[in-house]
């Protein structure tokens, strides 16, 4: 197999190994197709010095236009700890982005029922009791404004497909570069294939408990936009 670049590792310790997954790229692929796990387990595995397949896998996912802070475990114990902040909650995820327009309130919730669209790559807003809708909330504080666009720090609150993008975009507010969702803002390298463009939407601080210390991980990385 081609040598692919390595990733850039923001942290390692006992069983989690956290990355800093770069734009255009999907977190995790069938077999044969660049992902971040893909150029992880190639670069870990000779690193290392693995005489077998090691294990590797993301315990949660970001969007392929999406970059930042990615974690994998590194044993199925680990996995299985992570997962379980994750799915009860008790992960602190924040994210930065730059909108479209200027944002008058400083802080805002917002609050939204949204499903995924069947067998399309994309999700919508939704009357409260349609079928398949899902609770979406969220909350930001601007952080910087310009006449055309606004920085703001996101925290989920529920973790729904494409739901930062989508409830930003729903007020007129597309995330820069997500013409997905109507944004007509050209941002990042615009490369040949769409589907390798960026968006402005990173994932720049996470808090969990580590699943073997306990001790609790802080982390952050800026954007390379900001």
């Amino acid at each position: 197999m081609t040598a692919l670049p390595p990733p850039e590792i923001l942290y390692e310790q006992r069983g989690i190994v956290i990355f800093n997954k770069p734009p255009g790229l999907l977190t995790q692929a069938p077999p044969g197709i660049d992902s971040l796990e893909l150029r992880a387990r190639q670069f870990l595995t000779k690193r290392d010095e693995a005489p077998s397949k090691i294990y590797l896998t993301p315990v949660h996912r970001l969007d392929r236009p999406v970059s930042g802070i990615v974690v994998f475990a590194r044993n199925v114990r680990a996995a299985k700890r992570v997962s379980a902040q994750f799915q009860n909650r008790s992960v602190t995820k924040k994210y930065l982005a730059r909108v479209a327009g200027c944002i008058d309130p400083d802080e805002e919730m917002l609050e939204d029922f949204m499903r995924k669209v069947p067998d399309e790559a994309r999700s919508e807003i939704v009357p409260e009791g349609s079928e398949g809708a899902k609770r979406a909330v969220l909350k930001f504080s601007v952080k910087e404004r310009s006449e055309h666009w606004t920085l703001v720090e996101i925290e989920l609150l529920t973790g729904r497909t494409h739901q930062i993008r989508l409830q930003f975009a729903n007020r007129g507010n597309a995330i820069l570069g997500d013409a997905l969702y109507g944004s007509d803002f050209e941002f990042g390298e615009q490369t040949v294939d769409l589907r390798q463009r960026q968006i402005a939407l990173h994932a720049w601080q996470i808090e969990f408990d580590h699943p073997i210390d306990d001790e609790r991980v802080e982390l952050e990385v800026m954007p390379e936009w900001k």
